[in-house]
């Protein structure tokens, strides 16, 4: 019974230290090691937290991940300041500031922050229960999660589930993770605690 329990023990060691591992900061509070600016855009650190801040051309612009993730569990915290209209995109690939993947909106109140929006494609694919749009806490700090496994893609705000979307297009996708700021200027949003779990 005594080995049981003592094999038991280090099984339960190896699976704890296995998902510890998994999980990653994808921004070390210090630089932009590990990320790519596309556009012309502002993005830079500022008291340990990443900001991305319209330049004086108010175009789109997007920093992506260097590495490309495929199923993982994405969670961070953003806070908008002026206009806020910002997302997050998985799977995606650039070319300058033309980008093929998903976004999970980032977007002032209303404006279906969670949603998942294709770009140079079809467009909305769905957007949050408009008594979800609550959940947004403008100015202040939230907590965005995303989950993406296969074709399905689950967003979290503060808690409350957002959508869930099954999509063969979104399972065949590869590429990067990417913070945006929409384009029109006035926009700034500050982000931090970006970890990032693998899933097999």
């Amino acid at each position: 019974m005594r080995n049981y329990t003592l094999l038991f023990a280090l099984l339960f060691a190896c699976f704890i230290g296995n998902s510890q591992q998994q999980t990653i900061d994808l921004f070390n509070g210090e630089n932009l090691d590990g990320w790519v600016n596309h556009g012309s855009e502002k993005w830079y650190v500022e008291n340990g937290l990443l900001v991305c801040e319209s330049g004086p051309k108010a175009e789109y612009g997007y920093l992506s991940t260097e590495k490309n993730y495929k199923n993982f569990e994405l969670t961070l915290e953003f806070k908008q300041e002026s206009d806020g209209n910002s997302g997050v995109f998985i799977r995606s690939t650039f070319e300058g500031t033309k980008v093929s993947g998903w976004q999970v909106e980032v977007a002032p109140p209303n404006k279906h922050t969670g949603g998942i929006y294709e770009s140079y494609g079809r467009g909305w694919l769905i957007k949050p229960d408009a008594e979800k749009e609550k959940a947004l806490k403008m100015g202040e700090w939230n907590t965005l999660k995303i989950v993406a496994k296969g074709p399905s893609i689950t967003s979290w705000l503060n808690g409350v589930e957002m959508v869930h979307l099954s999509d063969e297009k979104i399972g065949q996708g590869e590429g990067a993770i990417a913070l945006q700021i929409h384009d029109g200027g006035g926009i700034k949003v500050k982000w931090r605690n970006i970890k990032l779990k693998a899933l097999k």
